[in-house]
């Protein structure tokens, strides 16, 4: 299936790198079209290409700055790339719809665990056991990965438990799972953030020692359960066992 026609712009980032923007939004297409892209141009790169990072509604390519210069000729080497992604852009690619897994991730909603629930529910007129229900309620897309090693943006919440970023950031612990405005993600590391909290996972989402360090990648689907502070307890206890285990072999 080719995908729908998007407007865009395309500016410069620095003097190695090009943004193709088709909107500061949130929507669904856009980035399916965008990670769609995103695998084509891995596959088929464009000549001088160095990396690609897509985004929510942007592809951002990076090339090597003296390859491209030699290339480029009587113009400049952002408008010898830009021209490149022009051309690309006109070419029909076929939606990826589906690329990515499917993940239940547990998520313990107590106090404990989450110092901004009362606030983000009372800021929204609802209880903190709504806010479970309506967090755990939906499926989330995975639409792109950032600011630190493996922090998902995942949207959208319901509009109920939407909540505007803290003023100020605060010390936040890894696994931390939180909302700032339609978005949800979870923390992968120890950070500062601004995201309000409402519940930590026992999983890891970072691990430097796994085959695969990075847990979510963009365009994974994830549904989030409730589990007890018990609960938590135990999946991170034998979590630890069987790392230790692993380290004895």
């Amino acid at each position: 299936m080719n995908p729908p026609s998007f407007s865009y712009r395309i500016f410069p980032l620095g003097d190695s790198a090009i943004t193709i923007d088709f909107g500061n939004c949130i929507d669904e297409q856009i980035n399916i079209s965008v990670l769609s892209r995103f695998f084509q141009w891995e596959q088929h790169p464009l000549a001088g290409m160095t990396e690609l990072v897509p985004a929510y509604s942007s592809l951002t390519v990076y090339f090597d700055l003296p390859k491209v210069k030699k290339t480029a000729g009587n113009i400049t080497a952002i408008e010898w790339m830009i021209e490149q992604a022009e051309q690309r852009l006109k070419e029909n690619i076929f939606l990826q719809e589906t690329p990515g897994k499917m993940m239940r991730i547990p998520v313990c909603y107590d106090s404990e665990f989450a110092p901004d629930i009362f606030r983000l529910a009372a800021a929204n007129n609802i209880s903190p056991e709504e806010v479970i229900a309506l967090h755990t309620s939906k499926t989330y897309r995975v639409f792109m990965l950032g600011f630190l090693p493996g922090f998902a943006y995942m949207g959208q919440v319901d509009e109920k438990i939407a909540m505007p970023r803290k003023p100020q950031p605060v010390n936040v612990a890894a696994d931390s799972v939180g909302v700032a405005g339609s978005q949800t993600g979870i923390y992968p590391l120890d950070s500062p953030g601004g995201w309000h909290i409402i519940g930590r996972t026992p999983w890891k989402l970072f691990d430097a020692e796994r085959e695969e360090p990075v847990l979510l990648q963009a365009g994974d689907q994830v549904q989030f359960f409730s589990i007890s502070k018990n609960d938590f307890r135990e999946i991170q206890n034998s979590a630890l066992l069987k790392e230790s285990s692993q380290g004895d072999t």
